[in-house]
């Protein structure tokens, strides 16, 4: 997976690799540097 740390905060829905159901992603950066990342999944 590729993030892009010219934006501070995304939060966006990835479809799994493996299993296709989604995942919700909620990444943070500060001074261009990853400080949070987080994954939760979303049933269907």
């Amino acid at each position: 997976m590729l993030m892009d740390n010219s934006v501070l905060k995304q939060v966006y829905v990835e479809d799994c690799e493996v299993c296709c159901n989604p995942i919700q992603l909620t990444i943070r950066f500060k001074n261009m540097e990853l400080i949070d990342f987080q994954s939760d999944s979303i049933e269907q």
